[in-house]
């Protein structure tokens, strides 16, 4: 596999789009491909200027070919894989400080740079030849130039910009809500989120808060809940082994809870179920 890469600029801090340029990457595909999934915590920005494969992004496969540009977002699982017949070709940037998102909330963004979007690929193009040649002036032309590209890039109607923090914090509270969702039986802590997500507690209590309209542990107290109601209408188990299923430390505990949730206790739910199953 033939890799060229340039890095660091010393002053690439985009003014007006408030990014940083990491490196420009230039990669053939030369049957040495060790195709594994990665991420970064920065965005890529991918430009193909040969062959066809595909792109492997948080375990779904989508083709690209000749002329695709690729957005890839910053903790993003993604690798790409090239076909040996017609191999890989492609310019990369590592950009930070900025995340896109589509009108579909997609974490990746693919086109093709053909007709109207050739200026993508020139400015990609140009961006790779001024790292290479290192003429006097590279760096602010560098600069100017990926200043220009990411936006002509939010013209595009599909294309919003997000600062690093709000995109991340906002794909992390909803990984935590499908965690707790799946897990809430297991002992899990306001910590124990914080550790998941690598996010300060406190800001993820914040925006979790902002996105759902609770906190992550009113949000898993309200699963659990919902849980043992389920339980207690479908089951026979006991008050003891529902509290134990829906993720509650005791028995005493659950009894707590749900009188405060529901204003009944467990067993008066469970008897109201019962009552309106044979009343139909």
């Amino acid at each position: 596999m033939g890799i060229l890469r340039y890095n660091p600029l010393v002053n690439t801090s985009l003014k007006s789009a408030g990014v940083k340029l990491l490196y420009v990457t230039y990669s053939k595909y030369e049957k040495d491909w060790q195709s594994l999934p990665h991420t970064h915590h920065f965005t890529e920005l991918c430009y193909v200027l040969g062959g066809h494969g595909s792109y492997l992004i948080e375990n779904e496969e989508f083709p690209i070919v000749k002329n695709d540009f690729i957005i890839i977002n910053s903790n993003i699982s993604h690798t790409e894989k090239s076909a040996e017949e017609a191999p890989l070709e492609y310019i990369i940037l590592g950009i930070e400080g900025l995340d896109f998102s589509s009108a579909n909330g997609s974490d990746h963004v693919i086109f093709n740079c053909s007709g109207k979007h050739m200026e993508f690929s020139f400015y990609m193009k140009s961006l790779l030849s001024e790292m290479q040649e290192k003429q006097k002036g590279y760096e602010l032309v560098c600069s100017s130039l990926l200043d220009i590209l990411i936006t002509k890039l939010l013209r595009r109607p599909i294309l919003v910009s997000e600062s690093i923090p709000v995109a991340k914090a906002n794909r992390e509270c909803l990984k935590l809500k499908q965690y707790i969702d799946s897990n809430y039986p297991r002992q899990i802590t306001l910590d124990s989120l914080a550790a998941i997500s690598h996010l300060n507690k406190y800001y993820l209590v914040h925006a979790f808060t902002k996105i759902f309209g609770c906190s992550p542990i009113n949000y898993l107290f309200q699963v659990r809940i919902k849980a043992s109601k389920e339980l207690l209408s479908s089951t026979n188990l006991s008050i003891t082994e529902i509290a134990h299923a829906s993720g509650f430390s005791s028995q005493s505990y659950f009894a707590q809870c749900f009188l405060k949730h529901c204003n009944m206790t467990a067993s008066e739910y469970r008897k109201l179920c019962s009552e309106n199953r044979s009343s139909t």
